[in-house]
């Protein structure tokens, strides 16, 4: 018999606020985290706006010993914080050194691309240099793909599976459906779950080559990430961190831990780049497919979600996915549920993406309230049809279920369905 999963604990970096209180506030009042950035214009992007964490350097010391951080690039310290966060708030505390492996908690963390800071100012500068010798014994663990996940592992003792996912923008999503896989086999007890991504410009730099980032907006940042809107002119892109943590309703019952929700259904696919997908494009077909099978799986109806937390970019794919997540769920235009999209305010944290939003849900399932999209006044002609699902304020009403999914790069699919816990 499968293990049901549920959510004990949540932490974010994200650009427009850290912890959860923070960020709460930020998603009730619709505040943007997307401001200039001076880098991106040195270096000639066309796009000069982007979201970054604020403060974080500043915090790290709280976290971390100085020792510790001069072996963590900017991905280890988003997640790294993120994560003792949630494992807080889900009431574990934190293991010192000598503490036992913890056999029964594991990680599945993912990002991007890892530790592009590390290696454009210093492995690219110092190894062309001919200084290989001089760039220190810890190189390699901030630039392997793993890094995130196993500094997380050191962190919290974590002795079940550790390892990083990379899938596009759908990595946040696809690392919470796998550590929600492990737990419902039996396999674990507890998963950190989530993503990561950094903003250094070498990572943002092919996106702005591809000219997929918005370029019009350089002088009015706050206005410049525009989900679902007919001006939007491509995504901004963003960076931090989102940590879940994932536990079986056996576990968070035995040591009487407070319940976000619970996941109740979650899929993952591929288009195999086919009927209209690509690298760089969804299928259609496996898109409602990803949606149909994660709502099959958790046993309601589709009438019963009350909000949906799109992808939603800010690209010439925005209509195709209201359209998508209409014929998925087989719900007229005038029937669909209400649609947001977090990234108007934080932009397109990439890997970190579908964790960071994911946080978002479940802040909105538990405390009750849906955030509004900020700059869609002006919908896009296709999404008119659409329009008494999207939230241009935010509503304060009971939230009791909500879908969230990705899309990503590769043609690659995630899909979540979480459940607030009522507590009997």
């Amino acid at each position: 018999m499968s293990s049901r999963v549920v959510i004990t604990g949540l932490g974010v970096v994200a650009p427009n606020g850290h912890g959860i209180a923070e960020f709460e506030q930020a998603l009730r009042t619709g505040k943007s985290g997307i401001e200039f950035q001076e880098k991106m214009k040195e270096l000639n992007f066309a796009c000069h706006v982007g979201g970054i964490p604020k403060g974080i350097r500043e915090i790290a010391p709280q976290y971390f010993s100085d020792e510790s951080l001069l072996a963590m690039n900017e991905t280890q310290i988003y997640s790294g914080i993120a994560a003792i966060d949630a494992w807080k708030d889900a009431g574990l505390s934190v293991p010192h050194d000598k503490s036992e492996v913890n056999w029964d908690a594991g990680c599945v963390v993912g990002l991007g691309i890892s530790g592009m800071d590390v290696i454009s100012e210093k492995v690219i500068p110092m190894v062309n240099a001919g200084k290989t010798k001089r760039m220190g014994s810890t190189i390699v663990e901030q630039v392997m793909a793993s890094g995130v996940s196993a500094k997380l592992s050191g962190i919290l003792a974590l002795g079940n599976q550790v390892t990083s996912n990379s899938s596009a923008c759908n990595t946040g999503t696809e690392a919470i459906v796998m550590a929600f896989d492990r737990i419902r086999a039996g396999l674990a007890d507890k998963m950190v779950a989530g993503g990561v991504e950094g903003s250094s410009p070498h990572v943002w730099a092919g996106f702005d080559a591809m000219k997929v980032i918005n370029s019009r907006s350089n002088n009015d940042p706050h206005k410049a990430s525009r989900p679902m809107s007919a001006s939007a002119a491509g995504f901004v892109p963003g960076s931090g961190a989102g940590i879940l943590i994932l536990e079986s309703l056996e576990s968070a019952v035995k040591r009487n831990a407070r319940i976000y929700a619970e996941i109740l259904g979650a899929n993952v696919n591929c288009g195999g780049h086919r009927m209209g997908g690509s690298m760089t494009a969804p299928n259609p077909i496996s898109v409602r497919r990803c949606i149909q099978q994660a709502l099959a799986m958790s046993g309601i109806e589709a009438d019963q979600i009350d909000g949906i937390n799109g992808h939603l970019t800010a690209t010439f794919a925005d209509p195709y996915e209201v359209e998508n997540w209409s014929i998925a769920l087989n719900l007229a235009p005038n029937q669909l549920p209400k649609i947001q999209s977090t990234k108007s305010m934080i932009g397109h944290c990439l890997g970190a993406a579908g964790a960071i939003e994911s946080v978002a849900t479940i802040i909105q399932i538990n405390k009750g309230f849906l955030h509004k999209s900020i700059n869609c006044e002006d919908l896009h002609e296709k999404i008119l049809p659409y329009k008494e699902s999207i939230l241009h304020q935010t509503e304060n009403s009971p939230v009791n279920i909500m879908a969230k999914a990705s899309f990503g790069f590769g043609d690659v699919n995630g899909c979540l369905i979480f459940k607030k816990w009522e507590t009997k």
